[in-house]
């Protein structure tokens, strides 16, 4: 049921802040409209409502321990509002601080951004959900406790709120029901921009409080500085399954390619998200095809994670993020290559390319670049021969929202497909006013308690009902579809989207990446490259 929630309410105890049901949801179209058939939520265990925080709307993303004891909650609460402090601060916050402070002050609370915002949209207009409503929780804080004279003049001048361990859990819960697509910030008209400060209060909760979801420090961020990726695969099992992959490619095309290793010089070092190399195989082997035959000279490294592209510090944790990517520029520096290429992940474009540049300065400022790029420049050099026809399905694109959106690389990939793709089709709205797949900020690998089940049923619907609705010339499943995602991250969310609604058996679509398509319609290879039947 749709509650309408103040302010202030985030600070009161109870069982729940609000609940979301399925029927409570925006409808999706046919043959997805039915409610009875649309999976509903799991229940939280009996342990999981007893030992963590679930009073914000019943889901857990992270998984926060109740306090033991109020000066715990206490403790937690200081930990807490040291850390905004410490956000306002030049010293401790110089990356960020100016646009932080402006999105702060200058909010006109015209909620044109709530329209603008998919996961406030999807969940049947709910109001914890508006990107204004953490930002606001914040603000009133701030005012209230941080500035001077801000127990009398900060409630008169921006509201009341209280600051207690219930606010903070909340918060600390509502800042993951956000995927920093910053479709907000696009729309706000004076460039507001709520998605920052719900990373800034992710930043505080990891870097201040040492709280953030597991699978993007521990199995993440962590486990890709100590291990070398955050697959938890080793350099060795990484050129193992490479091995593997340059093997099928030849099966499957008749294209020998073997994928150098540590090659000094090369021109391009390039970057995977590792998780292609585990799920999605076709997409690292096509690149592999596609260099080779344009004569690129390109090399991966095998140093500590250097052939893993993630950076999940990006979503939570800057120094995460600095030490991820000081390790991609010194795998670079080290083989003396001309340029690192970012693969297919969007969050990876962002993080080594645009934020790295606060990090990556004077020797380590090596050329960053996109295989957006990269595959336009081979696609049009007439170094290959392609034959369009062999991609004559309908075929539409997905825009990674840190691809997109938030670097402006919207061009080149659409190029390449007028020119492959017969019956290419835009989604509406798309480029830079596409909506998220629903797994940004991380949400693609958070699957624990029930969390899942919204991610897919709500934070996913928008990007649903979009692909749907551009193949609605097709509707039939015979009628075989691709949805070209040009990002490991957004794949994994499609994935799963796709098998929690069946998508593939009851529309005909399919998902992969840009660069398969490319090899799909090389005249060399004498047998399709994507293979409906078996891409799913």
């Amino acid at each position: 049921m749709k509650s309408r929630v103040k302010i202030e309410d985030i600070s009161k105890p109870s069982k729940k802040l609000t609940h979301l049901d399925i029927d409570d949801l925006m409808p999706l179209p046919p043959p997805y409209d039915k409610i009875e058939e649309q999976p509903g939520w799991k229940a939280l265990s009996e342990d999981a409502l007893e030992n963590l925080e679930t009073s914000l709307d019943d889901t857990i993303a992270i998984g926060i321990p109740k306090p033991k004891t109020q000066e715990e909650e206490k403790e937690l609460v200081k930990k807490f509002l040291s850390g905004l402090e410490k956000l306002l601060t030049r010293e401790n916050n110089w990356t960020f601080l100016q646009p932080l402070l402006l999105s702060l002050e200058h909010c006109a609370k015209c909620q044109t951004c709530t329209k603008a915002c998919p996961i406030y949209e999807a969940s049947g207009k709910q109001d914890i959900y508006r990107p204004t409503y953490r930002s606001e929780v914040w603000r009133r804080i701030v005012h209230k406790y941080l500035k001077p004279g801000g127990k009398f003049f900060g409630r008169l001048s921006h509201g009341d709120i209280d600051l207690n361990w219930t606010t903070v859990a909340r918060l600390m819960e509502l800042s993951y029901r956000c995927t920093l697509c910053r479709r907000c910030a696009q729309t706000c008209p004076i460039g507001i921009d709520n998605g920052l400060i719900t990373h800034e209060l992710r930043k505080v909760f990891s870097q201040e409080m040492g709280i953030a979801p597991k699978e993007l420090h521990e199995k993440g961020s962590v486990l890709q500085l100590e291990v070398g990726s955050s697959t938890g695969m080793n350099a060795e099992v990484v050129k193992d399954n490479i091995e593997f992959i340059d093997e099928d490619m030849k099966d499957l095309t008749g294209i020998e390619v073997h994928t150098p290793w540590d090659k000094e010089g090369a021109d391009v070092l390039l970057i995977h998200n590792a998780g292609e190399i585990l799920a999605w195989p076709e997409n690292p082997g096509a690149f592999a095809i596609v260099l080779e035959k344009a004569g690129i000279s390109w090399t991966l490294s095998s140093d500590i994670a250097a052939y893993d592209g993630i950076n999940y510090g990006l979503w939570y944790d800057d120094f995460q993020l600095g030490r991820v990517a000081i390790k991609h520029a010194e795998a670079a520096k080290k083989l003396g290559v001309n340029r690192i290429v970012v693969a297919e992940c969007g969050h990876a474009h962002k993080a080594l390319t645009v934020i790295a540049d606060r990090v990556l300065t004077g020797d380590f400022n090596i050329p960053r670049v996109s295989a957006m790029t990269l595959l336009e420049d081979i696609v049009f050099s007439g170094k290959i021969k392609f034959d369009p026809s062999k991609n004559d399905f309908p075929v539409t694109l997905h825009d990674p929202c840190n691809m997109v959106r938030l670097m402006g690389i919207v061009e080149p990939q659409r190029r390449i497909l007028r020119y492959l793709c017969p019956q290419f089709r835009e989604m509406e709205p798309h480029g830079v006013d596409n909506y998220c797949c629903g797994g940004g900020s991380g949400f693609a690998i958070m699957s624990g308690h029930n969390f899942q089940d919204w991610r897919l049923a709500v934070s996913g619907r928008m990007k649903l009902k979009q692909v749907i609705e551009a193949f609605d010339d097709h509707p039939e499943p015979e009628t075989k579809k691709y949805l070209c995602a040009p990002c490991s991250n957004c794949k994994g969310q499609l994935r799963d989207l796709f098998r929690y609604y069946g998508v593939q058996e009851k529309s005909g679509i399919i998902y992969g990446g840009l660069v398969e398509l490319i090899v799909n319609a090389m005249v060399d290879i004498k047998q399709p490259f994507i293979n409906f039947d078996e891409m799913q």
